[in-house]
């Protein structure tokens, strides 16, 4: 019984002591600000379309939007689904594979655009329309 006891409490300890972050919104001006992110999710294993959401995002995002990074009203996340800190965002927005989200804060109110499907559908084959659709989404979520 004193062995149950002493794991009891070392799971007490841990759960007490958890970084409670990971479930509370930020702190501070970056909880209150409006701004718009776009969240590419990701598993372990990648195909090439997979890569190439991410590398054309990130290639919008910091040629287009190079000013708006700057004054953190835009932000770029690579969020890697495999890994057990990252389940609990992922589990959020229901991601069990590559995913595209185009999301907009405004007065600490959340909007999401899933752009996977339209991401899988020409990031590959066809770059300059996924790019130019890209940079369409994130101007209207950016005004």
């Amino acid at each position: 019984m004193s062995t149950f006891r002493g794991i009891l409490m070392v799971v007490v300890v841990m759960v007490a002591g958890m970084n409670t972050s990971l479930w509370a919104q930020p702190k501070g001006k970056s909880a209150q600000s409006n701004r718009v992110e776009v969240l590419y999710f990701h598993g372990k294993q990648r195909c090439m379309t997979c890569n190439a959401i991410e590398k054309l995002s990130r290639e919008v995002v910091q040629t287009s939007f190079a000013n708006e990074v700057k004054k953190g009203t835009l932000v770029f996340k690579v969020v890697d689904i495999s890994k057990p800190e990252n389940e609990k965002l992922a589990d959020s927005y229901e991601v069990t594979w590559s995913s595209l989200f185009v999301n907009s804060w405004r007065g600490g109110k959340e909007s999401r655009k899933n752009m996977t499907e339209y991401a899988f559908s020409y990031a590959k084959n066809s770059p300059d329309v996924f790019k130019a659709g890209l940079v369409k989404a994130l101007k209207e979520q950016l005004k």
